[in-house]
Formats: C-alpha cells, sequence, structure tokens
C-alpha cells in the first residue's frame, strides 16, 4: 500500500493530459467539465499574449488591400458608370492644386475625383503615387476605367487621364486647357506615353505614402460625423 501511494504522483505526472481528464471525468463529470473549461481559457489566454498587435504600417496594408480588392470588382463592374462620370466634367477648367470642379482640377485631381465620387475610393494625390497603384499593363492590354501615365514635363508619370476605349483617355491637360478627351494615337500623346495601370487591388506605395491616405480616409470620416 505504501508503494502505491508512492508511485501514484509519478504516474500522475507521466499521464497525458487527455488521459488526466479520461480519468476525472470518470471520477466527478461536473469537475472534469470545469477544468476543461480551466484548460481551454489559459491556453486562449496564452495565444492572446503571444500575438503581436498589428502595427500602424500593417494595418494600413491590410487596409488597402481590403479596400483595394473591392475598388478591382468596382472598376470590372462598373467601369461604364465610371466612364460616364468623367465624361460629365468635360469642360471643367485646369486649376493647379484643386480638388473639385466648381474650382477647376488639375491633372490627377481630376481622376481622383471621379474614382472617389463614383466609387468612393481615395487614389494619392500625385500622378507618380498613383503610378504605382494596381498593376502594370501593356498598351494592348487596356480596358476602359485604366489609368495612363505621361512624361510631360521630362519627369517620368508626371500626368496621367482615365482610358475610356478606342484608345481614347479623358483628362485634364494644362493651364489654360479643360477637361477633354484626346487620341493616344496623336503625336503629342504617343510619342510622351509612359505606361498604364490596372486597379487589380495591388500596390507598392510607401508606409509614408499609404499613411498620408489612411490620414485622409479618417479626415473624411470626421467630416462626415460632423455634418
Amino acid at each position: 500500500m505504501s508503494l502505491k501511494k508512492d508511485l501514484l504522483p509519478t504516474l500522475i505526472l507521466q499521464l497525458p493530459i487527455a488521459a488526466l481528464i479520461a480519468i476525472t471525468l470518470a471520477a466527478n463529470p461536473a469537475r472534469a467539465v470545469d477544468a476543461v473549461a480551466d484548460t481551454a481559457k489559459d491556453s486562449s489566454a496564452e495565444v492572446v499574449k503571444e500575438t503581436p498587435k498589428e502595427t500602424m504600417f500593417q494595418a494600413g496594408r491590410s487596409y488597402f488591400a481590403r479596400v483595394s480588392d473591392r475598388l478591382a470588382d468596382s472598376v470590372t463592374g462598373k467601369s461604364d458608370e465610371l466612364i460616364n462620370r468623367a465624361m460629365e466634367v468635360i469642360g471643367v477648367r485646369y486649376r493647379w492644386d484643386a480638388e473639385l470642379p466648381q474650382s477647376g482640377l488639375d491633372g490627377s485631381s481630376f481622376v481622383g475625383y471621379v474614382f472617389k465620387d463614383k466609387l468612393g475610393f481615395l487614389l494619392p494625390r500625385k500622378s507618380t503615387q498613383m503610378s504605382r497603384v494596381g498593376k502594370p499593363i501593356t498598351r494592348e492590354e487596356l480596358q476602359p476605367g485604366d489609368l495612363v501615365f505621361f512624361n510631360t514635363m521630362r519627369l517620368t508619370f508626371s500626368h496621367v487621364g482615365i482610358y475610356v476605349g478606342d484608345n481614347k483617355f479623358i483628362h485634364s491637360p494644362s493651364k489654360g486647357t479643360s477637361v477633354r478627351v484626346d487620341d493616344l494615337g496623336s503625336l503629342y500623346w504617343d510619342k510622351r506615353f509612359d505606361g498604364a495601370r490596372r486597379l487589380d487591388g495591388s500596390d507598392n506605395l510607401g508606409d509614408a505614402e499609404r499613411q498620408e491616405l489612411l490620414n485622409e480616409v479618417n479626415k473624411l470620416k470626421r467630416k462626415s460625423r460632423s455634418l
């Protein structure tokens, strides 16, 4: 009897957890349920404790991944609506660093306005930043709603427009002009064509650029709540 008492603690230590639960269940079912619940609670607490918090920039990336996925679907399914909205802005005068049709639109703000107004999506403010959103495509792959870029200031991706089909694109060209449709095949634009992007849910923006967009999103949210 004494030998059994001495061996019992050692045997218990060597038994797997599942076996201990089975033994406890046979002896006292209610107590076993509590023990299982406590074990699960402890395990859950350890998982939560060990999971690192998402950094600000990781949160930014996941946010834009989710929004961009919805945007890709929207551009694919609503390209006609997007182009129609862009066409409604034809005739609005060019104005540097303006963001609303009432005051005028420059090249990148025109594109940003159309996408935000029609699809509720915020693009970066500068055309050079827009050139890093989505995936690059060839001229032969262009579809309505794709972004087209040009080198108009001896600087790559210094101008942007929206492809509308039939080798045409809509944009706000320069000071003294207004939003209009031009032909990609014309001598001026053909010579300065700098590539195209399709908004497919991807981007290679820097952390600072992504945070800048997140700040703009938060600013818009605060503004809508105050209305």
